[in-house]
Parts: C-alpha cells; structure tokens; sequence
C-alpha cells in the first residue's frame, strides 16, 4: 500500500513538471491557434496602480509618455492606494502632460484599479505596475491582438532586468520565468493562457469585472473573467516590458507565499472554469498549472517520507531515497552559498530555488487551511 501511495506522489510530481508540459505541447500543435492581428490603434488607458513608489513613479511616467503609440490615443492613469511617501506629489508634477492621478485611501490594489477603470476612457484597458517599464512599441504590439474579435484579453512579454545586491534567488527566478513564459506561448496556441502577469496585460474594458472576492490576485482575476466570458486570453512575446527580480531570497519568499495565498483563492473564485465540459483543454491547463503545481510541496513531503519507509524492501525505491536527499542537500549548500560565487552554479541554486517556491506554495497552503486572507500589497521589487 506504501509502494503504491510512492508511486502516486511520484506521478502527480512528474505530471506537473514534465507530463502537462509536454500535453501542453502537443494540443498546441495539433490546435495552431494564433492570431488574426492587424496594426490598429483604439483608445488605451494605461492603469498604473501605486503604493509608496517614490523611487519608481517618475521613470515609469517617463517610460509611458515616450511610447510610440499615439498620444492622442493613450490616457495615463495612476492609482495611488493610500501613499505615504512621496509618490502622489510626484504624480502631480505630470498632471500637465494629461496624466489623471487618483489619490485613494488604503484599501487594497483591486479597489484602487477599480476607481482607475471608472475614469478610464480608452476602449483597451492596459494594466501595469509602477516599477515596470515598456519597451516604446509595446501598447501597439499588445492592442494589434484585439484586431481579432476572439480576443478578450492580452498578456505582454515581461522581462526581468539586471538587479544588484541580489542573491541567487534572481537568477532562478529569472530561469524559472523563462520557462512559464515558454509554456504561455504553447498555452496560447490551445487558445489561452492560464492567465496574465500583471508587468503588463491588457484586456477590452466592457470585459472588465471586479471580482466579487478581493483577496486574490487581481491580475489572475481581471484576465480569467475575460475567459470566463468567452473570450481568449493570448499571449504577445513581443509586447515587452521589463521588471526588476526581487534580488533577495527572503522577499522573494514572501513575494510568492503571497501571490500563492491569493491565485489559489482565485482559482476558488473562478471555479466555473475548472469544467472541462464548458470550457475544454483550458480546465485542464488551470488545474494543472494553479492547483497540482501548488500541491508539489505535499507529494514532495510524501515521497520522501514513504521512501524512508519502504527504502528496505526495494533497491530502486532505496537509489531514490538518495537521489531525494542529494537533491535536498544540494538545495542547503545552494542557500548557504545564496549570497557567494559558489551559489551561481545551476546544480547549487535550482534545487535551491525550487524548494524556495515550494516551500512558499507550503505556507500559502497553511494560510489558506487557517483562513488567513492578504488583502493589502506591498512592493518588493524596485
């Protein structure tokens, strides 16, 4: 019976990480879903939601007003969500240049993207965040999808840009994103992405929706509502922006416990979309990538455990028993060197990265199991 619960954990494991990949690929090709696109240039509100972004705000107002899109098209909007620095006298200096601040009370990022879309006057929402910057063609290379009436909602390109004083946790942050960026193309191709990011997406505004919990992450909320209407949600590599890693192991891990806690919450607000009857090969995406992904740290504690179990009754069950610990031990030395030379090594800081998100996906899970809620952010990238 042991043997057997091994051998379960093992395959969900290996689902997750290579057995959904590969599933992903093939519908991708079997389906070739792309994109009717066309260079069009609808109304866009740009939505910047802010909390204390002082040394932020006036490269990213910066960034927005040397877009190449029109600027007769393009409406700015930042929302600050209760600053206490100096962000919103920062803002005013830029209300001259048609730029609407909204300084709101702290009452959370949703109700502040909210107000935004309120006073919103373009026909495509874009949403970004204060410490992201676009490349010049990005808003022409993400609205040029919606030239194809399917479309709902546009995920961009976000890339990560150089950071110092940073540990290893960037670099396997930035590999780890290299690879969901890679799996969002194939998922596009089946018809949608699980969801955005929210450095930069854009979705039509009468598909917005405020959701009716506000606990959860709201990129993956805004962009599932425009599946969850009918809509495809696609992915745009060339609709570039760029975004500092957090640099720092520990930010890191509570930057991810915090975006877990509130997606699994998401995933329970958009549980109509877990029904592969109504909404076919992306039921199967959502639950692999949002809910088995984020029950690996339970099968990872399982497996090892029924390993030392039965480790005596089964050679092969004993060599695994080692790899497991290997690995574990390759993860300490990759937190020990996290800050030194030693630690760049990939066979160092990846067994050490993926204990870092796994053990995040852990206390996300406790949290969510005691009804612990986030509903405020803070921004831990700069």
């Amino acid at each position: 019976m042991i043997v057997f619960l091994l051998i379960s954990t093992i395959t969900v494991i290996l689902y997750t990480y290579i057995g959904f990949p590969l599933i992903v690929a093939l519908v991708a090709l079997i389906k070739q879903k792309h994109v009717a696109k066309d260079d069009i240039s609808p109304s866009v509100s740009l939505i910047i939601a802010a909390f204390n972004e002082e040394k932020n705000i006036v490269s990213r107002l910066e960034n927005a007003l040397n877009s190449e899109y029109p600027n007769e098209q393009t409406q700015i909007i930042v929302a600050s969500d209760g600053s206490t620095d100096r962000t919103v006298d920062l803002v005013r200096q830029y209300q001259k240049h048609n730029v609407l601040l909204l300084d709101l009370p702290r009452r959370g990022k949703i109700f502040a993207l909210q107000q935004a879309v309120r006073r919103a006057h373009g026909d495509i929402l874009v949403f970004s965040d204060a410490n992201t910057l676009f490349h010049p063609k990005a808003l022409r290379n993400l609205v040029r999808n919606f030239a194809d009436p399917k479309v709902g909602g546009v995920c961009g390109n976000q890339m990560y840009g150089p950071v110092q004083d940073h540990d290893v946790s960037a670099d396997g942050e930035t590999l780890y994103w290299s690879i969901d960026k890679y799996l969002k193309s194939l998922e596009s191709l089946t018809g949608s992405i699980v969801s955005a990011d929210g450095a930069i997406y854009a979705i039509r505004k009468e598909l917005f929706a405020m959701p009716e919990m506000t606990f959860v992450t709201d990129d993956f909320a805004i962009s599932t509502a425009v599946i969850q209407k009918g809509f495809r949600l696609v992915f745009e590599p060339e609709a570039i922006a760029f975004e500092p890693v957090a640099g720092e192991s520990g930010r890191e891990f509570g930057r991810k416990v915090r975006i877990i806690n509130r997606g699994l919450r998401g995933v329970i607000l958009r549980k109509k979309l877990l029904n592969p009857l109504r909404f076919g090969f992306y039921s199967i995406i959502l639950i692999s990538h949002k809910i088995l992904r984020r029950l690996v740290p339970l099968m990872l504690i399982a497996a090892y455990v029924f390993s030392v179990m039965t480790m005596h009754e089964h050679s092969v069950i004993f060599f695994f028993f080692i790899l497991q610990s290997l690995f574990y031990a390759l993860a300490l030395l990759g937190f020990a060197f996290r800050k030194k030379t030693w630690g760049q090594f990939k066979a160092l800081y990846i067994p050490f990265f993926f204990c870092l998100v796994n053990g995040a996906a852990l206390v996300a899970l406790m949290h969510i199991l005691f009804g612990r809620q986030i509903n405020n952010w803070v921004p831990q990238r700069t």
